[in-house]
């Protein structure tokens, strides 16, 4: 029971003031309790945390004893924020082994360069010729040290008073300064590396705006950082760089890249994030890329990756768009359903948010799910990407319907749902477009003849190569096929369903065709 004691004098407590002073006490009493069970709640998933820290409990509870001892309230707060949260928070590496599985000693980061690493390994590969990389994850409560937190809260609060940062209260703080990791990298000791390093955005962007900061970092980091976006796939299993190794090897992939913005900017007191495409819903693949908070308290959408860094809009439909943060948020799918339920990738995490809207023209769907007896709970929405149907959104069932909030609009989506880790079409696509939305049931009695035509950046009949034509009735179906030859400009198929979603590709497909429908003239 919490008890709370006012000393007031009864003198002060005149009759015409009795109610509004009731009042008062009555808005104190409330706030109190507020305030009270909101500390009982973080203690509560403080202690939860330390427990699931087992062995690391001691380097944990070290870094919070650290802070009481310095009585300093704000720094305490934000250690028992990143605790708090930290348990849902892991990192993906890999160590090399000979071929009887043996850890063999290599460290990439003891070279000055990346060169002369590669160098070093090379020699290793000769003594040791059946090396391999063998991938692992460990969790941040297992294994991060009371030193390495309490650097990261005393260096973000020295870059809390920064000009881009100095705006922001407690809690966007602590989601955009605060955090010591960007997705899941490994972890690495990176604040000074990167407070020196880009030091210089101090001096070139004082007294600008965060956007001129931005342009800044963009053009200086394409001088010594290569995008390796299709030119050659990671070896290793390292989902993302650690924040060192990002320096030392100087490239990679836009996932990469938005890491690299969120240290870098982070060092200089700029408060940034990380957010991602979940997959392209007219093409192939995803997309990383981060988002900053002005002082206006205004999202800045911005991507280092590209030659215009400051974001306005994509070039094409994005199937979702979601916001890394370092906090658990209580609407993810995890809280609701298990996560050997759930497709894997970011649906079974804990710390994202749907800012979908913030980029595209979005609109809530409704799909009828077709009677069978696999029907479940979660229904999710698949984008066709990558040459099959990919999970990007969830919504749960309702009396034979489910509905999916904040889909962008001009892209199909399939309702789905998984079981045993594959993806069961729930019901027909639907087609939402930008001023009408349509489910693309086929209608196999009412058939017809569809031209073809080559377009620009989309359809080139190439000779000697055979074309497939098919729809979507809970399976990719063969309309047709033919062969192109030198003339071939247009081809026609008939027998073609009507209201249907149709696909074509060649046999030397590149997996990147994307499905369409034919409309009525």
């Amino acid at each position: 029971m919490v008890q709370v004691y006012i000393n007031c004098s009864t003198a002060s407590f005149k009759r015409t003031n009795s109610i509004k002073t009731r009042m008062l006490l009555i808005v104190f009493l409330i706030c109190t309790q507020l305030c009270v069970t909101a500390q009982h709640q973080m203690g509560s998933d403080i202690e939860t945390v330390l427990q699931k820290a087992g062995a690391n409990r001691r380097e944990l509870e070290s870094a919070l004893a650290f802070f009481s001892k310095k009585e300093d309230s704000m720094q305490l707060k934000a250690m028992q924020f990143l605790i708090s949260n930290m348990d849902i928070h892991s990192s993906y590496s890999y160590y090399w082994a000979d071929s009887m599985g043996r850890r063999v000693p290599f460290n990439e980061l003891a070279y000055p360069d990346f060169d002369s690493s590669v160098r070093a390994f090379q020699k290793v590969k000769i003594l040791i010729p059946k090396i391999k990389p063998v991938a692992y994850a460990y969790k941040d409560i297992d294994s991060i040290k009371a030193a390495f937190l309490i650097d990261n809260v005393q260096q973000a609060f020295k870059a809390w008073k920064s000009p881009w940062a100095n705006h922001l209260n407690f809690d966007a703080f602590c989601e955009y300064l605060l955090p010591y990791r960007a997705s899941v990298e490994p972890l690495q000791s990176w604040r000074n590396a990167y407070q020196q390093k880009f030091a210089w955005i101090q001096d070139s962007a004082s007294g600008k705006t965060i956007d001129d900061a931005l342009i800044y970092l963009g053009e200086e980091t394409k001088t010594w950082f290569t995008n390796s976006y299709n030119i050659e796939n990671r070896k290793e299993p390292l989902p993302r760089l650690g924040a060192l190794q990002l320096l030392n090897r100087k490239t990679g992939p836009c996932e990469d890249i938005a890491d690299l913005a969120v240290f870098a900017l982070r060092s200089q007191g700029i408060p940034v994030t990380n957010d991602m495409v979940t997959y392209w819903a007219t093409s192939t693949g995803s997309h990383f890329f981060n988002s900053s908070l002005n002082a206006k308290g205004e999202h800045t959408r911005f991507d280092i990756s590209t030659s215009t860094v400051r974001l306005q809009t994509f070039a094409r439909e994005p199937a979702k768009v979601i916001r890394t943060t370092y906090a658990k948020q209580p609407s993810t799918l995890v809280n609701f359903e298990l996560a050997d339920n759930i497709p894997k990738g970011f649906m079974r995490t804990q710390n994202y948010l749907d800012v979908t809207a913030e980029y595209w023209p979005v609109r809530d769907i409704t799909c009828n799910l077709l009677p069978n007896n696999l029907q479940k709970p979660i229904v999710y929405a698949c984008v066709f990407n990558g040459f099959q149907w990919r999970p990007t959104w969830w919504g749960k069932a309702v009396n034979g319907n489910v509905l999916f909030t904040n889909m962008s609009k001009g892209a199909a989506y399939l309702p789905a749902y998984y079981v045993n880790g594959k993806i069961v079409p729930a019901g027909y696509p639907l087609a939402s477009g930008y001023e009408h939305e349509a489910t693309l049931k086929p209608d196999t009695l009412h058939k017809r003849s569809v031209t073809l035509k080559e377009q620009e950046s989309y359809l080139k009949f190439r000779s000697g190569h055979l074309y497939k034509l098919l729809y979507w009735d809970n399976a990719w179906k063969l309309i047709g096929q033919q062969t192109a030859n030198d003339t071939t400009k247009q081809m026609v198929f008939d027998n073609v369903p009507s209201n249907a979603l149709l696909l074509m590709y060649p046999d030397n497909t590149n997996f990147k065709e994307r499905p369409f429908m034919v409309t009525d003239e």
